[in-house]
């Protein structure tokens, strides 16, 4: 059963921080938009009502004319005393309040010098001056408006905007995090079921809901999945009828090939007595025979390391003498050269010996030039290589090297089953190693043991009783 929840990923953080950023970026400019547009109308009305007040009082201003000391003091008292604040301007500046005497831009100055009714804002102190020439005269006289009160307004719109903003933000980011968790769930149960398909667990499915994209896409995983469980098991079934086959044509095979190898024998020992024409047909006889009987070994072995009836029995070994022995027991001491260390080590020694006689066979067939075969110690491990000169292999059939009966040239008419390589690597993973190969087309070619220093119990007792994996062939 699978979890339901789904661990955080960066895509799921991604279409958060996208969430978040669209929110807010299209609220910041909705309120940055909505503020700076009242800002604006406000001040506008703000400036309309002062430029009619000033006019106003531009007009009230005549009655003092002409302008002495003594009507100028009455001007700015009648002024301070209805509740505006002014500046006058005569030759020298006399504000009506101390407080409300900020200073005249040069711009404003020339406007009102040349008779026009002329305003500006006095930056922090937040006052708004509007000024203008008192008709029948050069005096200036501008009207200061406090606006306090309507910058107070708009600071508290201006924050009330931003907390809103940041409120935006934050329930983008929940809605965000949830839509994007609900959305990448069914790609997160997805994944889980591929990777527990992917470790064998093929009655996998997803569950479908509803009708839309998701639902439709776990049917078709689910279809995938059927289909993949049908085909394995087909091939399961395909190669346990070839094992089968296998082992009953070894067992069949074997006793009627004993009869002819003992028939062929006795007519090797009797091959000068016949007739000349009659005797290279008997030799040819004698050699298939003896091929036949290989073939059939390598068979029975095959079908008993499918079946799992072998077993590993450890004993030191000197690596070195067991390389020079199997030299010696099939005549290739003047064709392989053996070097390396002087390294003993514990296993199996009937299935070393069959792992680098395969291989030692293999560089003698198809290999050319110097053969050597070499044994060393490396980080705790026991490595040999087999290496030859020959026409190397073809990278395309490096893959399939180690596939039962397979052959880079199946035109050869040399002695080979195809199976050596396969009872190669069966025996080196009973041994709890690993054979590689590497080669390259006019370079020769490498074959590596790779066998562990000291004795696994556990690894060869898994080995000799699990079920084998499909082995490889050979050049």
């Amino acid at each position: 059963m699978l979890p339901d929840t789904v661990r955080p990923g960066r895509l799921r953080r991604r279409l958060t921080i996208a969430f978040v950023l669209v929110a807010g970026v299209s609220a910041g400019v909705l309120a940055g938009g909505s503020y700076l547009l009242l800002r604006q109308a406000r001040h506008d009305a703000s400036l309309h009502a002062a430029a009619a007040d000033a006019r106003y009082q531009l007009v009230l201003a005549g009655q003092f004319l002409p302008l002495t000391e003594q009507r100028r003091a009455e001007l700015l008292t009648s002024f301070e005393g209805s509740g505006r604040h002014v500046v006058l301007v005569a030759g020298d500046a006399w504000p009506s309040h101390p407080a409300y005497a900020p200073p005249l831009g040069d711009q404003l100055r020339a406007t009102v010098a040349a008779g026009q009714l002329g305003y500006e804002r006095a930056g922090l102190s937040r006052l708004l001056v509007v000024g203008g020439r008192i008709p029948g005269s050069t005096v200036e006289l501008y009207v200061i408006t406090d606006e306090g009160d309507l910058a107070a307004g708009l600071d508290q719109l201006r924050n009330a905007l931003a907390a809103g903003w940041a409120m935006v933000v934050l329930l983008a980011a929940a809605v965000g995090h949830t839509l994007a968790r609900r959305t990448l769930e069914p790609v997160g149960r997805a994944s889980r079921a591929a990777r527990a398909i992917t470790e064998g667990l093929l009655a996998t499915r997803l569950p479908v809901h509803g009708r839309d994209e998701f639902s439709a896409w776990a049917a078709s995983f689910n279809e995938m999945a059927e289909a993949l469980e049908a085909k394995i098991a087909a091939l399961h079934r395909a190669q346990e009828r070839e094992r089968r086959f296998t082992a009953d044509v070894a067992h069949e095979l074997r006793t009627p090939v004993t009869a002819l190898v003992a028939a062929a024998s006795l007519l090797r020992d009797h091959l000068d007595q016949l007739p000349a024409d009659a005797r290279r047909a008997g030799e040819l006889l004698v050699t298939d025979v003896v091929r036949l009987r290989r073939l059939v070994e390598d068979l029975m072995e095959i079908s008993r390391l499918d079946a799992g009836q072998v077993a590993v029995a450890d004993a030191d070994v000197d690596a070195p003498a067991l390389l020079h022995a199997i030299l010696a027991a099939r005549g290739w001491r003047d064709r392989v050269d053996v070097d390396g260390d002087p390294v003993r080590l514990r296993t199996d020694p009937r299935r070393l010996e069959r792992v680098l006689g395969n291989l030692i066979a293999n560089a003698v067939q198809h290999g050319d030039g110097e053969i050597r075969a070499h044994v060393t110690r490396r980080h705790g491990r026991v490595v040999f290589e087999v290496d030859d000169q020959g026409p190397g292999i073809p990278l395309e059939h490096l893959p399939r090297l180690f596939d039962r009966f397979h052959k880079v040239d199946p035109a050869r008419s040399g002695g080979g089953s195809g199976l050596g390589l396969a009872i190669a690597q069966e025996n080196a993973r009973l041994l709890g190693g690993r054979l590689t190969v590497h080669s390259a087309p006019g370079l020769g070619t490498r074959f590596r043991l790779d066998l562990p220093d000291a004795p696994d119990a556990e690894i060869g007792s898994a080995a000799a009783h699990s079920s084998p994996r499909s082995p490889g062939g050979a050049r």
